[in-house]
Order: C-alpha cells, then sequence, then structure tokens
C-alpha cells in the first residue's frame, strides 16, 4: 500500500507532537498507544531519576518517564500537570511525560535530516533526527533509546 503522497514521489510520514518548553518532538504515530491527561502515580523506591513513577492504565502497569529530566531540562513549573503520551515498545507500554500534546502532522520523507551537530551528545542518540518545517524544528524521537536508557541510568 502506497503512502498518501507517494503517487507524486514524495511520501511522508505521520508524528504525534510534543512539546517540552520550547523544543518540539514527534513520535511515529504508529508507536503511540494513547494520549492521557495527567495521571496519578506511584513513586517507585531506587528507581532511576527520569522515572516519575508508574501508573495504572485500565489495569495495566506502565512507568511514566520524565522526558524534562531525560533532556536535562529544568523541572516542570510548580502547578502545571505533564501530559501522558503513552507508546509501544518491545517491552510493553511505556508513558512519556511531557509538557504539552500537539497535533498530529505529516511530513515529507525527503526533508528528514540527520541530527544537527550543536544538539548536546547525550540528547543527540535520543533523536533519530530532524525536519524543518516552516514553524520550527521537529525532532524525531527514538523512543526504543529514549527509555532503554532511562532503564540504566
Amino acid at each position: 500500500m502506497r503512502e498518501k503522497g507517494s503517487e507524486m514521489g514524495n511520501a511522508s510520514r505521520q508524528y504525534a507532537t510534543f512539546y517540552l518548553g520550547e523544543l518540539f518532538f514527534g513520535v511515529e504515530v504508529c508507536q503511540v498507544q494513547e494520549v492521557l491527561r495527567h495521571q496519578e502515580m506511584t513513586c517507585v523506591p531506587l528507581a532511576p531519576d527520569v522515572v516519575e513513577g508508574l501508573i495504572n492504565l485500565r489495569g495495566q502497569i506502565v512507568t511514566a518517564v520524565d522526558m524534562r529530566q531525560k533532556f536535562g531540562l529544568n523541572r516542570r513549573p510548580a502547578g502545571k500537570a505533564p501530559m501522558n503520551m503513552v507508546v509501544r515498545t518491545d517491552d510493553g507500554a511505556a508513558s512519556l511525560l511531557v509538557d504539552e500534546i500537539g497535533d498530529v502532522i505529516e511530513a515529507p520523507e525527503d526533508s528528514f535530516e540527520l541530527p544537527p551537530d550543536n544538539i548536546p551528545p547525550g540528547r543527540r542518540e535520543l533523536i533519530d533526527g530532524v525536519y524543518k518545517l516552516q514553524h520550527g524544528l521537529l525532532m524525531v524521537l527514538n523512543t526504543e533509546r529514549a527509555l532503554a536508557v532511562a532503564r540504566t541510568d
């Protein structure tokens, strides 16, 4: 089956987007299970700092990873609850705690670029690449790497 736009030679990919402060990220739509408002979390003693806790998603226990902490950003302002972007991984579902959920966007494959050199190395390994869009830079998050690194911090 052809992707939309491929008949004209310009295939594209769809990304569910989110914000961490002013940074704009995307996750391939096929990896996203659902998006939720802030959920009550259970603290996990001795877990890495990036693990905010566990949420109960209709009986499924899901690890919630603070993406601000993962990218070395300042803590979320007091009183501002994170949103949950629940993604599917080889190890099951995991929740990315983000500041704000964006739209689903379609990005042309021919505008995909490798992560720029000005992204610090620790962050660059979590980014598969970028798209230069009219309103800014979309960084494509590698969820497997972001969550695998979180498990070994």
